[in-house]
């Protein structure tokens, strides 16, 4: 089983994350705009940090004593 973190650590971690994912989505757009289908990486670097966001921001939640 994981170690706790403490719920500052995890709700960084989440903002981290969000951050690369927006970063990711613009990355993806300028590579499609210039027609390269490098987007496509991107694109899928974004899906990964979405879901880690979405899995520290649930686990901060958790650690505070909300549902």
């Amino acid at each position: 089983m994981s170690q706790p973190l403490p719920p500052t650590s995890a709700r960084r971690f989440s903002v981290q994350a969000l951050i690369v994912c927006v970063a990711a989505l613009v990355a993806a757009t300028v590579a499609f705009t210039r027609g390269s289908w490098l987007g496509v990486i991107w694109i899928l670097l974004a899906a990964v940090a979405s879901n880690l966001a979405w899995y520290y921001h649930r686990r901060a939640r958790r650690e505070r004593g909300g549902a």
